[in-house]
């Protein structure tokens, strides 16, 4: 047969190849038309109620002049919007400081309900608590401090919001009651209704999650009800609340990581910067020909108003200043004034969410003052505010580079740091039992409980695991130069970690030597070097620490003798005496006598006046696991945990990292 002319074979093939083309896109992925454009709907209304006076919003704001709300790698979207994955939906709204002002239209907000943030903090929005946001089932952060809100706090639809972590609703005009339907709120982690007109009794909330509680600054009575007493007084002060039983044992009343002061010309300089970064935010969002002036654009308004950023401060009265929220500022070393995040859990937040967050002052050490910030999204993190650094921007940056790229289970990992002229800050996850040092020494009483022998093996085990790996860093001549029990923390896994690596370089030697009493090598006190070996030394003297329950300086007579706990221990061992040594609280528990005295040997020989003397921090953990093994294969693990004559007790965490 003849074979058939070329078009009717085409011609035949035609329907199929149609069919195919058909099947293919079917399948394949639509373009992004998936634009919230409801959601969109809904800003655009809330925005022509509360931005219609003045043009300072509308400036500010891009909404009306930009198409696409969820931004892409390639596309600026629009301001303070936040979208899903798949772009289908607004998941957070970040309007701070944008001199927002009137209510908040009734139907606009509340039809965002996949909404999970909501920050309008420092406008000037006003009326009664809006109604719409009780609306939004999937809020887990509102925040709508330094406002000038007024009214009643609602009581009911407060059950909605069973998600809700954080709720900010300081400095407003609200008066009425502390709704009782607050206690719905299981989630809550961070209350913060400080410094409204709020009257009456204080409702017993029984919130079990709730970690940080401001309601100072009101016209509250009455007594402090149970559930909330574990509160520090900072937490009511400026009412007229009566607490029936003593306050806790608790860090400093409740700061602000703010600078004290802030000058005009600052002011101003912040206000340049931030309308800048606007400018430069519009250029990116323009057409492709355009991409490499605005990104120039962007890196000098970043390098020439680093300085005015780091060192200004974030207005904390309504009125104050209203320059945006600068975005996201994740930067590298050498880049400026920004926040430099190392890799790990993803952080989102720049320098005016740390300084606006709720802060608690946690303690002030050799180094600076930590304090306690939960972030709009409920993160929870340490900040520390160094002090008396010696080292330049480049060293600094240096330094915490290498100890950002360490990663152990016994090491506190460093999450961001930020240096400027006035300003150096280190930023850590946040361990709510607090240091070593507060378990040992901290609340000392009748419903004290203490720490049991196992507990105390697995500290310092996983401390010794920690800083044999820091060892190990810089080609092994990395030095901690610090190590000492407020500096240990405790892992969910109960072992200990290491806190404050790399930093007693950075730092003046004489204040880290005098805040470190007790815990320095002999030869450190002559040549003002920290060593491997002195770090050695230090351990040793936090193992006497954990088996005598003792500070390593202890005052006595009245101020006039001072006892060194390794010279008392050196003592009491020549004198055979060693049972003297140990920490009555562990005297309760049954068959570890052996095991201590094994781990005095150790610490012994780490506390050696002889550096040479001393074994280096690797042998130190063989010698710790060997005890662990001896413990585990002697005795049920059981009884490791349990008092001699008492009941099994559980150890709740506290809430607190200060106590």
């Amino acid at each position: 047969m003849p074979p058939r002319p070329p078009h009717r074979v085409a011609a035949a093939a035609l329907p199929l190849l149609l069919l195919l083309c058909c099947f293919f896109a079917i399948l394949s992925p639509r373009p992004a038309s998936a634009e919230p454009d409801a959601d969109k709907a809904a800003l655009l209304a809330f925005l022509a109620g509360v931005g219609r006076r003045g043009g300072a919003a509308r400036l500010r704001v891009n909404w009306p002049t930009t198409h696409l709300a969820c931004s892409s790698p390639t596309t600026a979207g629009w301001t303070g919007v936040t979208c899903s994955a798949d772009a289908t939906r607004i998941v957070a709204l970040h309007l701070p400081g944008l001199g927002l002002s009137g209510a908040v239209p009734p139907g606009t907000l509340a039809r965002l309900d996949a909404l999970q943030l909501l920050s309008l903090r420092s406008n000037n929005l006003s009326g009664p608590f809006p109604s719409d946001i009780l609306a939004l089932p999937s809020l887990t952060g509102l925040h709508l401090q330094h406002n000038a809100f007024s009214g009643d706090l609602p009581d009911a639809g407060l059950e909605n919001l069973r998600s809700l972590q954080v709720l900010d609703l300081s400095y407003n005009h609200f008066d009425g009651v502390v709704p009782a339907a607050l206690s719905n709120l299981t989630a809550l982690v961070a209350l913060n209704l400080s410094n409204n007109s709020l009257a009456g009794r204080v409702p017993d909330l029984g919130l079990p999650a709730l970690q940080y509680l401001n309601l100072s600054n009101n016209r509250l009575d009455g007594p402090i009800p149970a559930s909330l007493l574990r509160f520090t007084d900072a937490a009511f002060a400026g009412n007229n609340l009566t607490r029936l039983t003593p306050a806790p044992l608790s860090p400093p009343p409740p700061a602000s990581l703010t600078p004290p002061s802030t000058s005009t010309t600052t002011r101003n300089r912040r206000r340049r910067l931030s309308e800048a970064a606007i400018l430069a935010i519009a250029v990116g969002g323009c057409v492709l020909v355009f991409a490499v002036a605005a990104v120039s654009l962007i890196a000098l308004c970043n390098r020439d108003g680093g300085d005015e950023a780091g060192s200004g401060t974030a207005s904390g009265g309504k009125g104050g200043d209203k320059s945006p929220e600068s975005k996201a500022v994740i930067g590298k070393a050498g880049d400026g004034n920004r926040i430099v995040f190392f890799e790990g859990p993803s952080l989102a937040f720049d320098l005016e969410d740390l300084l606006r967050a709720s802060a608690e002052v946690l303690g002030k050490g050799a180094f600076g003052t930590a304090y306690r910030a939960v972030l709009e999204d409920a993160t929870t993190v340490v900040v520390k505010r160094l002090k008396e650094v010696n080292a330049g921007r480049r060293d600094f940056e240096q330094q915490m580079e290498l100890v950002g790229r360490i990663r152990h289970d016994n090491v506190v990992e460093l999450r961001a740091y930020y240096y400027s002229k006035d300003e150096k800050l280190l930023v850590y996850d946040y361990y709510s039992r607090g240091s070593v040092s507060n378990m040992l020494h901290g609340k000392r009483g009748e419903d004290r409980i203490p720490l049991d022998w196992e507990t105390r093996l697995k500290i310092a085990l996983g401390a010794a695991r920690g800083i044999a790996h820091i060892h190990t860093e810089n080609n092994g001549k990395f030095v901690h130069g610090n190590i000492k029990a407020s500096n240990v923390f405790v892992n969910k896994h109960e072992y200990g970690c290491i806190s404050d690596l790399g930093l007693a370089l950075l730092m003046n030697p004489i204040t880290t030597r005098s805040r470190s009493l007790g815990y320095c090598a002999p030869e450190v006190t002559d040549t003002r070097k920290a060593s491997q070996s002195s770090d050695v030394y230090s351990f040793g003297v936090f193992i006497l620490e954990l088996l005598t329950g003792k500070s390593p300086v202890q005052i006595t007579s009245g101020g006039n003798d001072v006892v060194h706990l390794v010279r008392w221990v050196q003592s009491v061992v020549r004198e055979e005496w060693t049972a003297e040594v140990f920490d009555s609280e562990l005297l309760r528990y049954p068959n570890i006598e052996e095991e201590m005295v094994e781990m005095l040997q150790i610490a012994m020989a780490c506390v050696s006046r002889s550096p040479e003397r001393r074994p280096k921090m690797a042998d130190v953990v063989r010698t710790i696991e060997e005890v662990r093994r001896g413990d585990t294969g002697t005795r049920p693990s059981t009884e490791a945990s349990t008092p001699a004559v008492e009941a099994p007790q559980s150890r709740a965490e506290s809430s607190s990292a200060a106590q």
